[in-house]
C-alpha cells in the first residue's frame, strides 16, 4: 500500500490478517450464542447485515463503535471490546503501522510518487485495482482489508485542525491506466475535487522537464504531532523510515526542488482538465 500508494513488502499472511479473522470468529460465537442471525444482529447495533458478514469472515476492520455496540448488543462481557487495539492495528502491514500513525498525526505532510497516485488520493476503485494488481496476487480478503484501509487514511485530509499537504504527481502516474478508462476518468476527477481543498496542494512534474531531482524515486516527509521531520522512502518491495538529521534535511532539499520544478498547483489543476478532456 503503502502506504500512500505505494510498493510493500512480498506478502505472507500478516499477523493483522490473522487477528481480524481471529475477531471475526469470536463475533460469530458470540452471534450464535445470542440466536441472532447476522441480519438481525446488523439492525440492532446500527449496522448492515453485509458489514457484520464481512467482519466475521475478516474482510473488514471493525470500528470501535462497531465492537463496542457488538460487545453490549451480544452480552460478550468485554471480550469484544478488549480486541479494539489489536484490531485497529491489523488495518496496515505491521512494517507500514509506524508510518500510518504519524500520517495520522501529521502537521504536515509532502509526498513527491512516481508510479502510482498517493494512497491519500486514491479513490477506492483506484486503490482496489491497485491492490489487484499486485504480485504476487493478494487474497481477494487481503485486498478489501487493504483498500478500506487506505480509504480510512484519508481522513487526514479534512481533520480539524488542517495538516498541510502537498503531494507531487509525476505526469507518468496520470498517464498510466490503472483499472479501465472509467477508473482513471474518475480518479482525475478525484484529484480535482481534493486539489480544491485550502489545505491541499497538488502538482504535476511534466515528463519533459529536463531538470529533475526527482529521479531517485517516490519520498514522503512527515511532520508529526509533537515530534521532528522524517522522510519515508520506498523502493522495489522495500521501505525506509528515515529519522537522522543529516537524512531528513537531505530528503527536504531534494523534495523543495521537485516542488519547484513541478507546476504551480494552478497549473497542475489545469494539467489535469485536459487529461480528462482528452480520455
Amino acid at each position: 500500500m503503502a502506504g500512500t500508494g505505494r510498493a510493500e513488502r512480498p506478502e505472507r499472511e500478516d499477523p493483522g490478517t490473522a487477528a481480524l479473522k481471529c475477531f471475526g470468529r469470536q463475533l460469530k460465537l458470540f452471534r450464535e450464542r445470542a440466536g441472532l442471525t447476522q441480519a438481525a444482529l446488523g439492525r440492532q447495533i446500527g449496522y448492515s447485515d453485509e458489514l457484520v458478514g464481512s467482519v466475521e469472515q475478516g474482510r473488514r476492520v471493525a470500528q470501535p463503535a462497531f465492537i463496542d455496540a457488538a460487545d453490549r448488543a451480544l452480552d460478550a462481557g468485554g471480550v469484544l471490546a478488549a480486541a479494539k487495539e489489536s484490531v485497529a492495528n491489523a488495518r496496515y502491514p505491521e512494517w507500514f503501522r509506524d508510518f500510518a500513525r504519524m500520517e495520522a498525526e501529521a502537521l504536515e505532510l509532502h509526498a513527491y510518487d512516481t508510479m502510482v497516485v498517493n494512497g491519500l488520493l486514491q479513490t477506492e476503485e483506484y486503490a482496489r485495482a491497485v491492490f489487484t494488481l499486485r504480485r504476487p496476487l493478494l487474497d481477494e480478503d487481503v485486498v478489501e482489508q487493504r483498500v478500506t484501509a487506505r480509504l480510512e487514511r484519508q481522513a487526514v485530509l479534512t481533520r480539524k485542525p488542517p495538516p498541510l499537504l502537498g503531494f507531487v504527481l509525476d505526469e507518468a502516474v496520470l498517464r498510466r491506466t490503472v483499472g479501465d478508462v472509467g477508473v482513471m476518468r474518475g480518479q482525475l476527477r478525484h484529484l480535482l475535487a481534493v486539489g480544491g481543498l485550502r489545505n491541499v496542494d497538488i502538482q504535476v512534474m511534466p515528463l519533459a522537464r529536463e531538470d529533475h531531482a526527482g529521479l531517485g524515486g517516490p519520498l514522503t516527509l512527515i511532520t508529526p504531532k509533537n515530534g521532528r521531520t522524517v522522510a519515508y522512502q520506498e523502493g522495489h518491495g522495500h521501505s525506509r523510515l528515515i529519522t537522522d538529521a543529516p537524512g531528513v534535511r537531505a530528503g527536504a532539499a531534494r523534495h523543495g526542488v521537485i516542488r519547484a520544478q513541478a507546476l504551480t498547483p494552478r497549473e497542475s489543476m489545469n494539467f489535469v482538465e485536459t487529461l480528462l478532456g482528452e480520455s
